[in-house]
């Protein structure tokens, strides 16, 4: 019985195949890293008479150059693997996810301007409705959801969240409980 030694050349060996999305991240993996090698000199610096080591920018200039190096590498084998179709499929959906950044961006505006209640009532409210839980059993739910949040983060917790300007039109002997736990 004779065994059959089989070997394999460099392409075989690292053959691999672009899976959807891969490109999209490799490209913006690798613009993240160069983007963060070009800030580092005004976030880092070098001390004088201090070992190489020890320097404050040594170790960040480091992990940084090899996360470019590797990017890259990771970027030109997106290049030249064959593609999996399914690639703009993944991209949209990780597009479509954006939607609930904005969201919250809206609501961060909104806090200041109407306060963090009615902000948050109206934030996972309009939530519910967007993923399609609709009818007023599930807008009390929110309601209801709503009002423990915001109590347990103003008034146990204690975190500081900027009052809403429509609470300055509430009566005086109002406008300081509103400001202090709603």
């Amino acid at each position: 019985m004779t065994r059959v030694i089989r070997t394999k050349n460099f392409q075989e060996l690292f053959k691999r195949y672009r899976r959807p999305g891969d490109l999209a991240f490799a490209t913006l993996f690798f613009a993240l890293s160069v983007g963060l090698l070009i800030c580092l000199p005004s976030q880092t610096e070098w001390v004088k008479r201090s070992k190489t080591v020890a320097q404050p920018a040594f170790w960040p200039m480091i992990a940084i150059a090899l996360m470019v190096v590797f990017s890259m590498f990771h970027l030109l084998g997106s290049l030249v693997s064959e593609r999996i179709e399914g690639r703009w499929k993944e991209v949209w959906q990780w597009i479509r996810s954006l939607e609930y950044a904005l969201w919250f961006m809206v609501y961060v505006t909104l806090v200041p301007l109407i306060g963090y209640l009615p902000a948050t009532v109206a934030f996972t409210c309009a939530l519910a409705l967007r993923l399609g839980y609709r009818g007023w059993r599930w807008m009390l739910i929110c309601t209801a959801f709503s009002i423990v949040v915001v109590v347990l983060f103003k008034s146990f917790l204690h975190v500081k969240i900027p009052a809403g300007l429509i609470y300055e039109a509430a009566p005086a002997p109002f406008r300081a409980i509103l400001m202090t736990y709603f």
